[in-house]
Protein backbone atom coordinates (compact mmCIF):
# COMPACT_ATOMS: atom_id res chain seq x y z
CA UNK A 1 0.00 0.00 0.00
CA UNK A 2 2.39 2.35 -1.06
CA UNK A 3 1.40 5.95 0.25
CA UNK A 4 -1.02 4.87 2.60
CA UNK A 5 -0.69 5.76 6.13
CA UNK A 6 -2.87 2.42 7.00
CA UNK A 7 -0.05 0.26 5.47
CA UNK A 8 1.76 -2.96 6.98
CA UNK A 9 3.21 -0.79 9.82
CA UNK A 10 0.23 0.39 10.83
CA UNK A 11 -1.78 -3.23 10.86
CA UNK A 12 1.03 -4.62 12.16
CA UNK A 13 0.58 -2.39 15.44
CA UNK A 14 -3.31 -2.99 15.77
CA UNK A 15 -2.62 -6.62 15.72
CA UNK A 16 0.18 -6.05 18.40
CA UNK A 17 -2.24 -4.45 20.53
CA UNK A 18 -5.08 -6.55 20.44
CA UNK A 19 -2.85 -9.20 20.94
CA UNK A 20 -0.64 -7.63 23.96
CA UNK A 21 -4.10 -6.44 25.91
CA UNK A 22 -5.92 -9.92 25.06
CA UNK A 23 -8.58 -7.76 23.67
CA UNK A 24 -9.44 -6.89 20.19
CA UNK A 25 -9.48 -8.67 16.94
CA UNK A 26 -6.98 -10.75 15.46
CA UNK A 27 -6.29 -10.13 11.90
CA UNK A 28 -4.60 -12.97 9.69
CA UNK A 29 -3.91 -12.68 6.02
CA UNK A 30 -4.47 -14.65 3.06
CA UNK A 31 -1.66 -14.49 0.28
CA UNK A 32 -1.03 -15.51 -3.48
CA UNK A 33 2.00 -16.08 -4.36
CA UNK A 34 3.74 -16.88 -7.74
CA UNK A 35 7.11 -18.28 -7.84
CA UNK A 36 7.98 -17.26 -4.45
CA UNK A 37 6.97 -13.67 -5.58
CA UNK A 38 3.85 -12.36 -3.34
CA UNK A 39 1.29 -11.08 -5.59
CA UNK A 40 -1.82 -10.53 -4.00
CA UNK A 41 -2.80 -10.15 0.10
CA UNK A 42 -5.88 -9.85 2.01
CA UNK A 43 -5.98 -9.24 5.62
CA UNK A 44 -9.15 -11.11 7.37
CA UNK A 45 -10.57 -11.28 10.57
CA UNK A 46 -13.23 -13.43 12.84
CA UNK A 47 -16.32 -11.99 14.38
CA UNK A 48 -19.09 -13.60 15.92
CA UNK A 49 -21.62 -11.12 14.37
CA UNK A 50 -25.39 -10.24 15.30
CA UNK A 51 -27.64 -9.82 12.79
CA UNK A 52 -29.38 -6.27 14.66
CA UNK A 53 -25.93 -4.62 13.90
CA UNK A 54 -27.37 -2.17 11.09
CA UNK A 55 -30.53 -1.54 13.37
CA UNK A 56 -29.77 1.71 15.69
CA UNK A 57 -32.09 3.93 17.76
CA UNK A 58 -35.35 2.41 18.98
CA UNK A 59 -34.96 -0.74 16.47
CA UNK A 60 -32.14 -1.69 18.19
CA UNK A 61 -33.61 -2.05 21.57
CA UNK A 62 -35.55 -5.00 19.62
CA UNK A 63 -32.85 -6.55 18.39
CA UNK A 64 -31.14 -6.34 22.33
CA UNK A 65 -34.22 -8.21 23.55
CA UNK A 66 -34.26 -11.10 20.88
CA UNK A 67 -30.33 -11.31 21.84
CA UNK A 68 -30.75 -11.81 25.43
CA UNK A 69 -33.42 -14.13 25.08
CA UNK A 70 -32.06 -16.18 21.97
CA UNK A 71 -28.67 -15.42 21.24
CA UNK A 72 -28.00 -18.42 18.94
CA UNK A 73 -31.10 -17.02 16.81
CA UNK A 74 -28.89 -13.70 15.75
CA UNK A 75 -25.40 -14.10 16.01
CA UNK A 76 -23.06 -15.93 13.16
CA UNK A 77 -19.30 -16.92 13.04
CA UNK A 78 -18.29 -14.69 10.26
CA UNK A 79 -15.15 -14.28 8.59
CA UNK A 80 -14.91 -10.86 7.36
CA UNK A 81 -12.20 -9.46 4.54
CA UNK A 82 -10.76 -6.34 5.44
CA UNK A 83 -10.17 -5.15 9.06
CA UNK A 84 -11.94 -3.66 11.66
CA UNK A 85 -9.34 -0.96 12.38
CA UNK A 86 -9.22 0.22 8.63
CA UNK A 87 -10.63 2.76 6.32
CA UNK A 88 -11.64 0.24 4.19
CA UNK A 89 -10.79 -3.35 2.81
CA UNK A 90 -6.65 -3.11 2.13
CA UNK A 91 -6.64 -5.52 -0.64
CA UNK A 92 -3.33 -5.44 -2.07
CA UNK A 93 -1.89 -6.26 -5.24
CA UNK A 94 1.59 -6.44 -6.73
CA UNK A 95 1.92 -3.58 -9.11
CA UNK A 96 3.53 -5.74 -11.96
CA UNK A 97 0.27 -7.55 -12.34
CA UNK A 98 -2.06 -6.82 -15.46
CA UNK A 99 -5.32 -6.69 -15.29
CA UNK A 100 -6.17 -10.16 -15.82
CA UNK A 101 -3.68 -10.96 -13.50
CA UNK A 102 -5.18 -9.28 -10.67
CA UNK A 103 -8.36 -10.98 -11.18
CA UNK A 104 -6.77 -14.27 -11.02
CA UNK A 105 -5.14 -13.31 -7.94
CA UNK A 106 -8.49 -12.15 -6.71
CA UNK A 107 -10.04 -15.33 -7.55
CA UNK A 108 -7.46 -17.42 -5.81
CA UNK A 109 -7.82 -14.83 -2.19
CA UNK A 110 -11.70 -15.35 -3.09
CA UNK A 111 -11.40 -19.11 -3.12
CA UNK A 112 -9.20 -19.47 -0.31
CA UNK A 113 -10.79 -17.64 2.09
CA UNK A 114 -13.85 -19.71 1.21
CA UNK A 115 -12.11 -22.96 2.07
CA UNK A 116 -11.07 -21.30 5.13
CA UNK A 117 -14.33 -20.35 6.30
CA UNK A 118 -15.72 -24.31 5.38
CA UNK A 119 -12.55 -25.31 7.86
CA UNK A 120 -13.40 -23.58 10.36
CA UNK A 121 -17.52 -23.99 10.64
CA UNK A 122 -17.78 -20.30 9.68
CA UNK A 123 -21.25 -19.19 8.89
CA UNK A 124 -20.78 -16.53 6.83
CA UNK A 125 -17.83 -14.45 4.44
CA UNK A 126 -18.30 -11.33 4.31
CA UNK A 127 -15.85 -8.67 2.37
CA UNK A 128 -16.35 -5.68 4.29
CA UNK A 129 -16.08 -1.87 3.17
CA UNK A 130 -15.26 -2.43 -0.41
CA UNK A 131 -14.66 1.32 -1.70
CA UNK A 132 -15.60 2.10 -5.16
CA UNK A 133 -12.93 1.38 -7.55
CA UNK A 134 -12.65 -2.20 -5.57
CA UNK A 135 -16.30 -2.67 -6.13
CA UNK A 136 -15.66 -1.62 -10.17
CA UNK A 137 -13.12 -4.27 -10.30
CA UNK A 138 -14.42 -7.28 -7.63
CA UNK A 139 -18.27 -6.67 -7.58
CA UNK A 140 -19.24 -8.63 -10.59
CA UNK A 141 -16.77 -11.51 -9.47
CA UNK A 142 -18.74 -11.70 -5.89
CA UNK A 143 -21.75 -11.46 -6.88
CA UNK A 144 -21.30 -14.48 -9.79
CA UNK A 145 -20.22 -16.69 -6.88
CA UNK A 146 -23.58 -15.70 -4.68
CA UNK A 147 -22.74 -13.02 -2.41
CA UNK A 148 -25.34 -10.51 -1.69
CA UNK A 149 -24.30 -6.81 -1.89
CA UNK A 150 -25.45 -4.42 0.93
CA UNK A 151 -24.58 -1.05 1.26
CA UNK A 152 -22.14 -0.05 3.78
CA UNK A 153 -21.80 3.47 5.57
CA UNK A 154 -19.84 5.89 3.17
CA UNK A 155 -17.00 7.68 3.97
CA UNK A 156 -17.61 11.53 4.19
CA UNK A 157 -15.19 13.15 2.08
CA UNK A 158 -14.31 17.27 2.07
CA UNK A 159 -12.13 18.57 -0.60
CA UNK A 160 -10.45 21.47 0.13
CA UNK A 161 -9.37 23.34 -3.27
CA UNK A 162 -9.10 26.55 -1.46
CA UNK A 163 -6.04 28.97 -0.98
CA UNK A 164 -7.00 29.77 2.44
CA UNK A 165 -9.89 29.33 5.41
CA UNK A 166 -11.48 32.03 4.38
CA UNK A 167 -11.96 30.85 0.73
CA UNK A 168 -13.09 27.45 2.42
CA UNK A 169 -15.49 29.28 4.33
CA UNK A 170 -17.08 31.39 2.06
CA UNK A 171 -17.81 27.90 0.03
CA UNK A 172 -20.60 27.05 2.66
CA UNK A 173 -24.03 28.35 3.35
CA UNK A 174 -24.45 31.88 5.13
CA UNK A 175 -26.12 30.00 7.83
CA UNK A 176 -23.10 27.48 8.57
CA UNK A 177 -20.37 30.37 8.00
CA UNK A 178 -22.58 32.15 10.90
CA UNK A 179 -22.98 29.09 13.13
CA UNK A 180 -19.02 28.24 12.92
CA UNK A 181 -17.69 31.84 13.41
CA UNK A 182 -20.07 31.70 16.50
CA UNK A 183 -19.12 28.47 17.89
CA UNK A 184 -15.74 29.93 17.35
CA UNK A 185 -16.27 33.40 19.38
CA UNK A 186 -17.95 31.40 22.31
CA UNK A 187 -15.42 28.85 22.25
CA UNK A 188 -13.29 30.29 25.09
CA UNK A 189 -9.51 29.77 25.37
CA UNK A 190 -8.32 26.77 24.24
CA UNK A 191 -4.89 25.89 23.47
CA UNK A 192 -4.82 23.47 20.60
CA UNK A 193 -1.35 21.28 19.79
CA UNK A 194 -0.40 18.87 17.61
CA UNK A 195 2.13 16.24 18.43
CA UNK A 196 3.48 12.83 17.21
CA UNK A 197 4.94 11.28 20.67
CA UNK A 198 1.52 11.01 23.13
CA UNK A 199 4.16 9.52 25.92
CA UNK A 200 2.15 10.40 29.02
CA UNK A 201 -0.39 10.56 27.55
CA UNK A 202 -1.57 7.33 26.62
CA UNK A 203 -4.00 6.28 29.47
CA UNK A 204 -5.55 9.66 28.69
CA UNK A 205 -6.30 9.38 25.39
CA UNK A 206 -7.83 5.79 26.07
CA UNK A 207 -10.19 7.03 28.33
CA UNK A 208 -11.01 10.29 26.17
CA UNK A 209 -11.76 7.43 23.42
CA UNK A 210 -13.92 5.49 25.31
CA UNK A 211 -15.87 8.36 26.76
CA UNK A 212 -17.06 9.28 22.89
CA UNK A 213 -17.72 6.05 22.18
CA UNK A 214 -20.34 5.85 24.81
CA UNK A 215 -21.53 9.08 24.45
CA UNK A 216 -22.70 7.94 20.90
CA UNK A 217 -26.43 7.48 20.18
CA UNK A 218 -24.82 4.52 17.63
CA UNK A 219 -23.44 0.70 18.62
CA UNK A 220 -21.69 -1.35 16.00
CA UNK A 221 -20.82 -3.71 18.76
CA UNK A 222 -17.19 -5.67 18.26
CA UNK A 223 -16.40 -2.97 15.11
CA UNK A 224 -15.86 -0.30 16.85
CA UNK A 225 -13.85 -1.71 19.98
CA UNK A 226 -9.99 -0.52 20.00
CA UNK A 227 -8.04 -2.59 22.11
CA UNK A 228 -6.20 -0.71 24.82
CA UNK A 229 -2.58 0.52 23.64
CA UNK A 230 -4.24 1.25 20.41
CA UNK A 231 -2.97 4.88 20.04
CA UNK A 232 0.31 4.59 21.72
CA UNK A 233 1.23 1.65 19.18
CA UNK A 234 -0.04 3.59 16.01
CA UNK A 235 1.85 6.58 17.41
CA UNK A 236 5.29 4.15 17.87
CA UNK A 237 4.88 2.52 14.40
CA UNK A 238 4.17 5.61 12.17
CA UNK A 239 5.96 8.72 13.54
CA UNK A 240 5.67 11.55 11.60
CA UNK A 241 2.35 9.82 9.80
CA UNK A 242 0.45 9.88 12.38
CA UNK A 243 -0.60 13.03 14.48
CA UNK A 244 -2.19 14.44 17.62
CA UNK A 245 -4.03 17.08 17.70
CA UNK A 246 -4.23 17.66 21.52
CA UNK A 247 -7.61 20.54 22.74
CA UNK A 248 -6.25 21.60 26.24
CA UNK A 249 -8.27 24.04 28.71
CA UNK A 250 -6.17 25.66 31.04
CA UNK A 251 -4.62 22.37 32.08
CA UNK A 252 -6.80 19.86 30.96
CA UNK A 253 -6.59 17.43 28.31
CA UNK A 254 -10.71 18.11 27.20
CA UNK A 255 -10.07 16.40 23.29
CA UNK A 256 -8.35 14.72 20.62
CA UNK A 257 -7.69 13.86 17.25
CA UNK A 258 -6.07 11.47 15.73
CA UNK A 259 -5.23 12.58 11.99
CA UNK A 260 -3.61 9.83 9.71
CA UNK A 261 -1.41 11.86 7.14
CA UNK A 262 -0.77 10.86 3.77
CA UNK A 263 0.61 13.69 0.70
CA UNK A 264 -2.35 14.37 -0.82
CA UNK A 265 -4.38 13.54 2.24
CA UNK A 266 -5.56 13.33 5.75
CA UNK A 267 -7.49 11.16 7.61
CA UNK A 268 -9.34 11.77 10.96
CA UNK A 269 -9.17 8.49 12.16
CA UNK A 270 -10.29 8.66 15.88
CA UNK A 271 -12.38 11.45 18.24
CA UNK A 272 -11.92 11.86 21.19
CA UNK A 273 -13.57 14.11 24.17
CA UNK A 274 -14.44 15.14 27.67
CA UNK A 275 -17.60 15.87 28.49
CA UNK A 276 -19.23 17.72 29.22
CA UNK A 277 -16.17 20.81 28.84
CA UNK A 278 -16.24 19.79 24.94
CA UNK A 279 -19.86 21.22 24.40
CA UNK A 280 -19.12 24.16 26.79
CA UNK A 281 -16.14 24.85 24.69
CA UNK A 282 -17.52 24.04 21.27
CA UNK A 283 -14.39 21.96 20.31
CA UNK A 284 -16.43 19.54 17.65
CA UNK A 285 -16.05 22.79 15.18
CA UNK A 286 -12.92 24.20 16.68
CA UNK A 287 -11.57 20.60 15.93
CA UNK A 288 -12.83 20.54 12.00
CA UNK A 289 -11.70 24.24 11.79
CA UNK A 290 -8.41 23.26 12.83
CA UNK A 291 -8.08 19.99 10.82
CA UNK A 292 -8.93 22.21 7.53
CA UNK A 293 -6.54 24.76 8.78
CA UNK A 294 -3.57 21.52 8.94
CA UNK A 295 -4.53 20.51 5.27
CA UNK A 296 -4.30 23.94 4.22
CA UNK A 297 -1.30 25.21 5.33
CA UNK A 298 0.20 21.77 4.33
CA UNK A 299 -1.07 21.76 0.74
CA UNK A 300 -3.20 18.72 1.37
CA UNK A 301 -6.72 19.03 -0.88
CA UNK A 302 -8.36 16.03 0.83
CA UNK A 303 -10.02 15.80 4.72
CA UNK A 304 -11.19 11.80 5.12
CA UNK A 305 -13.41 12.35 8.51
CA UNK A 306 -15.20 8.43 7.94
CA UNK A 307 -18.06 6.91 8.57
CA UNK A 308 -21.27 8.22 10.98
CA UNK A 309 -21.80 11.59 12.82
CA UNK A 310 -22.91 12.48 9.03
CA UNK A 311 -25.01 15.63 9.57
CA UNK A 312 -22.09 18.57 11.03
CA UNK A 313 -19.97 16.90 8.24
CA UNK A 314 -22.41 17.37 5.06
CA UNK A 315 -22.91 20.87 6.65
CA UNK A 316 -19.38 21.93 6.43
CA UNK A 317 -18.96 20.76 2.64
CA UNK A 318 -18.48 17.18 3.35
CA UNK A 319 -19.37 14.64 0.19
CA UNK A 320 -20.10 11.02 0.45
CA UNK A 321 -18.17 7.84 -0.78
CA UNK A 322 -20.27 4.76 -1.13
CA UNK A 323 -19.19 1.71 0.35
CA UNK A 324 -19.96 -1.42 -0.39
CA UNK A 325 -20.24 -4.87 1.74
CA UNK A 326 -20.60 -8.24 -0.05
CA UNK A 327 -21.98 -11.21 1.92
CA UNK A 328 -22.70 -15.04 1.41
CA UNK A 329 -24.32 -17.60 3.97
CA UNK A 330 -22.51 -21.20 3.45
CA UNK A 331 -25.51 -22.75 3.19
CA UNK A 332 -27.67 -22.34 -0.22
CA UNK A 333 -31.42 -21.73 1.07
CA UNK A 334 -30.42 -18.98 3.51
CA UNK A 335 -28.29 -17.29 0.86
CA UNK A 336 -31.02 -16.78 -0.66
CA UNK A 337 -33.16 -14.82 2.07
CA UNK A 338 -30.23 -12.79 2.62
CA UNK A 339 -29.99 -11.32 -1.41
CA UNK A 340 -33.53 -11.32 -1.20
CA UNK A 341 -33.59 -9.25 1.75
CA UNK A 342 -30.18 -7.22 0.78
CA UNK A 343 -31.97 -4.15 -0.17
CA UNK A 344 -33.14 -3.11 3.21
CA UNK A 345 -30.37 -4.53 5.01
CA UNK A 346 -27.44 -1.63 4.15
CA UNK A 347 -26.74 0.26 7.23
CA UNK A 348 -27.14 3.31 5.66
CA UNK A 349 -30.38 2.70 5.79
CA UNK A 350 -30.54 2.50 9.68
CA UNK A 351 -28.15 5.69 10.41
CA UNK A 352 -30.15 8.59 11.49
CA UNK A 353 -28.20 11.19 9.65
CA UNK A 354 -28.21 9.90 6.64
CA UNK A 355 -31.77 8.80 7.11
CA UNK A 356 -32.58 12.49 7.25
CA UNK A 357 -30.23 13.83 4.53
CA UNK A 358 -31.95 11.26 2.58
CA UNK A 359 -35.45 12.83 3.48
CA UNK A 360 -34.01 16.42 2.59
CA UNK A 361 -32.91 15.34 -1.04
CA UNK A 362 -36.09 13.11 -1.69
CA UNK A 363 -38.32 16.84 -0.86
Amino acid sequence: MPGEAECHAYYSACEAAAASSGIGLRMPAVVVETQGEVVGVAPFFRLNYRLDTPLQGRLRGLGDALFRHVPGLVTLKALCVGSPYGERCHLGFSPRLDTAGRAAAFRQLAETLQRQAAAEGAHLVVWKDLAPEQEREAGAFLSRAGFARLASLPVAVLDLPFPDESAYLASLSAATRKDIRRKLSKAGEVRIEFRTDIAGLEREIDALYESTRAQSGLDYGELELLPPGYFAGISRALGEQAVFALYWIGGELAAFNLLLVEADRVIDKFLGMRYPLAREHNLYVVSWMANVRFCLERGIRLFQSGQTAYASKLRFGSRLVPSTIHVRHRRAPLQWALRSLSPWLGFDRFDPDLAEHAGKKAA
